[in-house]
């Protein structure tokens, strides 16, 4: 059963299989008809730190740019941040509610990468709060991103796991459509490239995209595609279809 916030606006749940849960708004809080939700999850392992500022650039590039989509008081965005555990930066909220500034130091850099957790939640999680707005008579289409530097080397699930949950999430009757895409940084080292594409393959995420680097210029491009993405894949909510996709 969904635990209420103190401040009466946010509800806690549990995700099944997974240690984590994820919070959310109350859905009968909520005075749009249809929503188009957004799971991003990025990576803050040691690896990553030295762009993490970088990071949350690209973050609050993305709010920026949606908050000015013809659809924008139909978005709803959850943040959440791994390494080996995950912490969400904030649960499923209206983008009104979302303000660039919320992710100032947001992203604090761990150790190692729980990968298989995050992914697993981030669906999961999605396709849960997607059931719970739909049986309220909403249209719900969603578009998550994974965004990793590196492989798994401290989830308490598998990559079976995280196949299982995108398939869900494919099959579900709550969501009219979805995409999911894994995103892998700085990925120049051939290995981490090898493996993140396999791992998108065999979880069977709808796209896999790899940025050698990590420069200012590469991340600007990816919260460019992000935001266009999000938008493209709102506006075909009430079609039944996804969003064709561009790339970085």
């Amino acid at each position: 059963m969904p635990i209420l916030d103190p401040n009466k606006s946010m509800t806690h749940h549990t995700v099944s299989g997974s240690r984590y849960g994820f919070s959310a708004t109350r859905v009968d809080a909520l005075g749009a008809a249809e929503w188009t939700l957004v799971a991003i999850a990025c990576d803050v392992s040691g690896s990553v730190g030295g762009f993490e500022r970088e990071m949350e650039a690209a973050i609050k590039a993305v709010v920026e740019a949606c908050r000015l989509s013809p659809r924008a008081d139909h978005l709803m965005l959850r943040t959440v941040a791994f390494d080996q555990r995950l912490r969400e930066v904030h649960g499923f909220k209206p983008l009104a509610d979302c303000h660039p500034t919320d992710y100032d130091g947001a992203l604090a850099i761990g150790g190692t990468t729980a990968l298989y957790d995050a992914a697993h939640n981030a669906v999961a999680a999605t396709v849960q709060y997607g059931a719970a707005l739909a049986q309220r008579g909403m249209a719900v289409n969603a578009i998550l991103f994974v965004i990793t530097d590196g492989g798994d080397n401290a989830s308490t699930v598998d990559a079976g796991a995280v196949k299982h949950a995108i398939a869900q999430a494919v099959t579900s009757e709550a969501l009219e459509s979805v995409q999911t895409l894994l995103v892998g940084v700085n990925v120049d080292n051939t290995g981490v490239g090898t493996y993140l594409m396999d791992f998108s393959a065999k979880a069977g995420f709808d796209h896999y995209l790899a940025l050698a680097d990590a420069t200012p210029r590469t991340l600007a491009g990816l919260a460019d595609f992000v935001s266009q993405s999000i938008a493209a894949q709102s506006m075909y909510l009430g079609s039944g279809l996804s969003a064709t996709l561009g790339t970085v």
